[in-house]
């Protein structure tokens, strides 16, 4: 089984199914973490993302982690991340949200240009989550620049072209998440995991 992988986290017995974990992905700016935020009033237990989580903790530090100084060292912070964020959610009972996985990272490192380490593809290999990973497409409307998030639209559309190509060639079907209020985006995802928890 892949999870056995050494050096990843394994899932204890009772708790290997990964059809459980949900992720969230596409470019930046989507609506995804404010998503998470209308799924965690629902009930739903929600992984953050990891890249505007290295971003805080790199600056508060003086590191070097960021992706506009070194993009290589900010991607396997990500990566260290999400494996951490992959193995307490094997940990929880019931069905976990994440906001980005895995294949996000491996689809960082294509769009800056950067290779690909032989690591991160079994990272992304053995490290699985429900086949179906939900994308939030670009939304101009709602797209916004911070302290965090630098990237253009362009950049934005890029990278959720990245992530739908990432994702579908390591075995995931993507569903595209409707252009609705938070609200009803939340509802479109809670039914869909409760949908799974009647399986």
């Amino acid at each position: 089984m892949a999870a056995d992988t050494p050096g990843l986290p394994v899932a204890p017995a009772d708790h290997r199914r990964t059809d459980r974990f949900f992720v969230v992905t596409g470019g930046p700016g989507a609506g995804k973490s404010t998503l998470l935020a209308h799924l965690r009033p629902l009930g739903l237990a929600c992984a953050p993302e990891a890249g505007r989580a290295v971003i805080r903790d790199q600056r508060a530090v003086g590191g070097r982690g960021l992706p506009w100084v070194d993009p290589a060292l900010f991607a396997e912070l990500m990566l260290s991340w999400d494996l951490r964020s992959h193995r307490e959610a094997a940990a929880h009972e019931g069905a976990v949200v994440f906001d980005r996985g895995v294949v996000d990272v491996l689809g960082y490192l294509r769009l800056s240009g950067l290779a690909v380490p032989d690591h991160v593809r079994t990272a992304a290999r053995a490290v699985r989550y429900h086949p179906r990973v939900f994308v939030a497409p670009p939304w101009p409307e709602i797209y916004r620049t911070d302290g965090e998030r630098r990237q253009s639209r362009a950049e934005a559309e890029r990278t959720h072209e990245a992530m739908v190509a990432a994702y579908t060639e390591y075995g995931y079907e993507p569903v595209e998440l409707p252009r609705v209020p938070p609200a009803e985006r939340a509802a479109f995802v809670a039914d869909a995991v409760a949908a799974w928890g009647r399986g």
